[in-house]
C-alpha cells in the first residue's frame, strides 16, 4: 500500500481528519453492502441484538443499548425496531420482549456472513497487534479530549 505522506509527514497529520476519513470509508462501505441484502445498518443492529441474545431482550434493552451507535438516538432506534417488526423480521410480545422470526433469522444469517466478509476486507494486511494498538490509541484520543465511547 502506498501511504499519503512519508512517515515524517504522517506523524504531523491531524488525527481528527484521518479518523473522520476512516469512519466515512468504513461506515459507507458497511451501509452500502447491507443495503445490497435489503437491510439498513440500524435494522442490522436490532436484528443482531435479538438473534445473538443469550436471553430474550426487551425493546427497552435493545433501544437503550443501540441508541448511542453512530449518534442514532432513541427516536431512531425505536423507529428501527418498529420497522423490523413491520417487515416481519422480529416480533414483540405484550411485555416488550423481542423475538426473531424465521425470515429474520434467514436475513440475520445472510447479513452476518456479509459482515464477516467486510471484517476480513477491512482487516486485510493488518495484524491483530496493529489492530489492538489502533484501538488503544483511538481510545486514548477519546480519553485525552474528554470524550466518551463504549461499544458492547
Amino acid at each position: 500500500m502506498e501511504y499519503s505522506h512519508s512517515d515524517a509527514e504522517l506523524i504531523k497529520q491531524p488525527i481528527g481528519y484521518w479518523s473522520w476519513a476512516a469512519y466515512k470509508a468504513v461506515v459507507s462501505r458497511i451501509q452500502a453492502a447491507l443495503a445490497g441484502v435489503g437491510v439498513t445498518q440500524p435494522q442490522w443492529w436490532v436484528i443482531a441484538q435479538v438473534a445473538r441474545a443469550d436471553a430474550v431482550k426487551t425493546r427497552g434493552e435493545v433501544s437503550g443499548l443501540l441508541r448511542n451507535y453512530l449518534d442514532a438516538g432513541p427516536e431512531v432506534m425505536e423507529a428501527e425496531i418498529d420497522r423490523t417488526i413491520a417487515l416481519g423480521w422480529i416480533t414483540e410480545d405484550a411485555e416488550g420482549r423481542l423475538g426473531i422470526t424465521e425470515e429474520g433469522r434467514a436475513l440475520y444469517d445472510k447479513a452476518a456472513a456479509l459482515q464477516g466478509e467486510l471484517w476480513a476486507e477491512r482487516h486485510a494486511g493488518i495484524s491483530d497487534e496493529e489492530y489492538l494498538t489502533t484501538m488503544k490509541v483511538l481510545q486514548r484520543f477519546i480519553h485525552n479530549t474528554g470524550g466518551h465511547g463504549w461499544h458492547h
